[in-house]
């Protein structure tokens, strides 16, 4: 019996060969296996669709380095389902499943909260590029999937290129329902600002910038990290976000951008697997080991 399962992907249970990517990872996990341990619970990684592992034999899983999901977003959709019966998800099964999806940018839209001017569009939508381009009059705008990560699938369009990307936008939206959104130019010269939580309590930031000639943040794509003291104003606005959530999670990120008005606007919610950058704030680990254990 285990108290807590640390929920990874395959490529970082136990990986053969590391390198900076790898490590990164790895060394987030452990320091919320450790800290967990400190406090004497029973602890193991495993990936989420290990074929071996008997979920009921462990209290509580931790969602944290499940970055393959959105690839294999049937199967996971069904691990789910039927793991939920089995333990309790940390964030909550409940979570999980609204915050899998970016229609929930628009549900807290209507709560009141900034967010880039957005549709969601499916494949029973008779839209095309040139309808949508015509019906915002964006310079730029962002197609991607309402359910993808780590960029896939996304594509910046301009007023002068779209029709280029008709087709893949077409084949796309037979696949999967998509959101269109204005594109914000600050992600390129100010970058992203993701503030990290622990419940309510705001732990630390960092700020993630493209490298030249690109607009997507994460390091994967050559974008870099920078520790960043988040101001009074962004924190209030993230906390504005969390208390609009269906219910608080135990942790989460907050993604921000500064719209096209300079104005605070969320670009996500993460509470399924977020980096949290423990490396930077190792109390933030201990305090989320702590509110894990609080559940016992």
């Amino acid at each position: 019996m285990h108290d807590v399962v640390i929920i990874t992907d395959n490529r970082y249970e136990n990986p053969k060969s590391i390198d900076w990517y790898v490590q990164q990872v790895l060394t987030e996990d452990n320091l919320l296996k450790t800290e967990l341990e400190k406090l004497g619970l029973i602890v193991i990684k495993k990936a989420w669709d290990s074929s071996d592992f008997n979920w009921s034999a462990t209290k509580f899983a931790v969602f944290r380095s499940t970055w393959d999901y959105f690839d294999k977003f049937r199967d996971f959709k069904k691990w789910l389902e039927k793991v939920k019966k089995q333990t309790t998800f940390i964030n909550s099964y409940e979570l999980i499943n609204w915050n899998l999806d970016k229609r929930y940018l628009i549900e807290l839209n209507k709560k009141g909260i900034n967010i880039p001017t957005s549709e969601v569009i499916t494949k029973e939508d008779n839209l095309t590029l040139a309808n949508l381009f015509k019906k915002y009059n964006f310079n730029e705008a962002i197609i991607k999937p309402t359910i993808s990560g780590a960029a896939r699938e996304t594509y910046r369009i301009t007023k002068n290129n779209f029709y280029d990307y008709e087709n893949k936008f077409f084949d796309l939206k037979s696949k999967e329902d998509l959101i269109f959104q204005e594109f914000l130019n600050n992600i390129i010269s100010q970058g992203e600002i993701s503030l990290i939580f622990i419940g309510r309590k705001y732990t630390h930031a960092v700020k993630k910038i493209a490298k030249k000639g690109d607009y997507r943040v994460q390091d994967d794509h050559g974008g870099r990290v920078e520790v960043y003291n988040a101001t009074n104003e962004e924190i209030l606005f993230a906390q504005d976000c969390l208390e609009k959530c269906p219910t608080l999670p135990i942790y989460s990120r907050i993604d921000i951008i500064y719209d096209n008005k300079n104005e605070i606007c969320l670009g996500e919610i993460e509470m399924i697997e977020p980096e949290l950058w423990f490396r930077n704030n190792k109390n933030a680990a201990k305090l989320l080991a702590s509110e894990i254990n609080k559940l016992f």
